[in-house]
């Protein structure tokens, strides 16, 4: 017998899924590799990613002085070079300057302190505060490989056994179902109300939070995706009051993730971080305790290969701190890039800058194109039969909800898979288009959704359409009763 199977293996590994790389993104591959060796085998041309946020892998730009700034940084032997000053800004210059002064050795290929380098934390800090109008403090920042790294640390700490609970939003971002699992607890599912555009109740998360109490489970914190993933709503500042007010009274851990705070498209609806509300309502650190996750990867800038975040920890005694320390510091650090492009991404060039008007022009033109991109897929997939998308308020996802003919549902059946999963695998053969199946998100029993981001470039846009249109209209035709 072989010494690993799936039979030995940690039953925790077999139960965590991740569905945004899941069967339909693994076959995309399989015939992506299939146009390249046979090119014209296929309808289509081109695979279309629409399965993950990853910005830059489908056309996006860097931002020109991030990259700027990372590059110096990494080569500083040329900072003191003639030809540097035409080839850089001089803000980037002088930034990059002032960031190796703060990395011990001036090395972004050294270890730095585990919970990041000091002077960027200051940065982290200090954009916090301008942002949030509360103060922040550099020891609550603890910077990370993106956000995930920073949820599976606080998974692990909370977690003690399957008794432990987190709630969580259905649908959900996988992560948080998958690091529940890995850790070994329960994930306690809130549904968002569809019907009034992904509300969160408060009313269900009492409900659910009792359900769970009388199973025997206790709930230890509160997961809200904020703008939401993949739902792509924004909370209302009221709504966020209450939800903090919910955590205070049942002792929970809010743990806000925000990664999504530039993304937001409506003018009606404005992002508010969870430490500012709680802030806003009078509760400082011994009154509640909040984590916020933010990532590089996301907003205007889609840094997702460069791995940097952080969270801001707060209302926590000096004992846990220390353990969390302990974590972080048990992984020695993150990486320095990820680390220097999250200070850069809470402290861009300000108006005056030599880089200011760029940078604005760079990030504008990004997030409006976000902007009518989202618009565009919203308003294809209500004129889709049977097919009902909410507003795309903010993230970079749409979470339309479809419809399936019962012949549909029965020919899922025979296939042994899901329905959603059936016609995400029917779009991607007959289209190249690849869709997330609503099943690895969580949806309300019997509804069927698919989650497709809104990162194909502008002029990939129609594409995506025309062809979704076309496939939608011969599908229902193929199985209408």
């Amino acid at each position: 017998m072989a010494p690993v199977s799936l039979d030995t293996i940690n039953p925790k590994v077999l139960k965590c899924e991740y569905a945004v790389r899941g069967e339909i993104v693994t076959l995309a591959q399989a015939v992506q590799e299939e146009l390249k060796s046979k090119p014209g085998s296929r309808p289509f041309d081109e695979i279309l990613y629409c399965n993950i946020g990853n910005p830059q892998s489908l056309g996006q730009q860097p931002i020109t002085f991030f990259r700027e700034v990372l590059a110096l940084c990494d080569h500083p032997s040329i900072l003191d070079k003639s030809e540097t000053r035409g080839l850089f800004s001089s803000d980037a210059i002088e930034r990059a300057r002032q960031i190796l002064d703060q990395i011990p050795g001036r090395a972004t290929g050294a270890y730095s302190h585990s919970q990041g380098i000091k002077g960027l934390r200051d940065a982290i800090a200090a954009g916090i505060e301008a942002r949030d109008g509360f103060p922040a403090d550099p020891n609550d920042i603890f910077l990370t490989d993106g956000a995930s790294p920073a949820v599976h640390m606080m998974m692990q700490l909370l977690i003690r056994s399957e008794k432990d609970g987190i709630l969580c939003p259905i649908p959900q971002y996988p992560l948080y179902s998958a690091s529940i699992a890995l850790h070994g607890g329960t994930l306690v599912p809130y549904y968002l109300d569809e019907a009034t555009g992904w509300g969160l109740e408060v009313s269900e998360l009492k409900k659910q939070w009792a359900d769970a109490k009388s199973k025997g489970i206790t709930p230890r914190a509160l997961v809200v995706i904020n703008p939401g993933n993949p739902t792509g709503q924004v909370l209302a500042e009221n709504n966020q009051k209450e939800i903090v007010d919910f955590c205070k009274k049942e002792g929970l851990v809010l743990l806000a993730d925000e990664v999504y705070q530039e993304n937001v498209y409506v003018p009606e609806k404005k992002f508010h971080s969870f430490k500012k509300v709680a802030r806003s309502m009078g509760y400082g650190e011994k009154d509640i305790s909040v984590v916020s996750f933010q990532s590089v990867s996301k907003g205007y800038y889609g840094e997702c290969g460069k791995r940097g975040g952080y969270m801001e920890v707060t209302g926590f005694g000096p004992e846990i701190r220390e353990q969390i320390y302990k974590l972080a510091s048990v992984n020695l650090c993150s990486n320095i890039s990820g680390q220097i492009l999250a200070s850069l991404v809470m402290s861009p060039p300000k108006d005056g800058d030599e880089s200011y008007e760029s940078y604005s022009a760079e990030k504008d033109g990004i997030l409006s194109s976000l902007k009518r991109r989202a618009k565009t897929l919203e308003d294809a997939f209500n004129k889709l039969e049977g097919v009902t998308c909410n507003k795309a308020e903010g993230a970079m996802y749409l979470f339309p909800c479809i419809r399936l003919p019962e012949k549909a549902i029965k020919a899922a059946e025979a296939a042994k898979t899901t329905p959603d999963n059936f016609y995400c695998r029917g779009l991607l053969n007959a289209t190249g288009i690849v869709f997330v199946p609503g099943s690895g998100f969580g949806q309300v029993l019997g509804t069927w959704h698919f989650r497709c981001t809104i990162l194909p470039q502008e002029d990939k846009i129609p594409a995506v359409v025309s062809r979704l249109t076309e496939f939608h209209k011969s599908f229902m035709e193929e199985f209408r009763e």
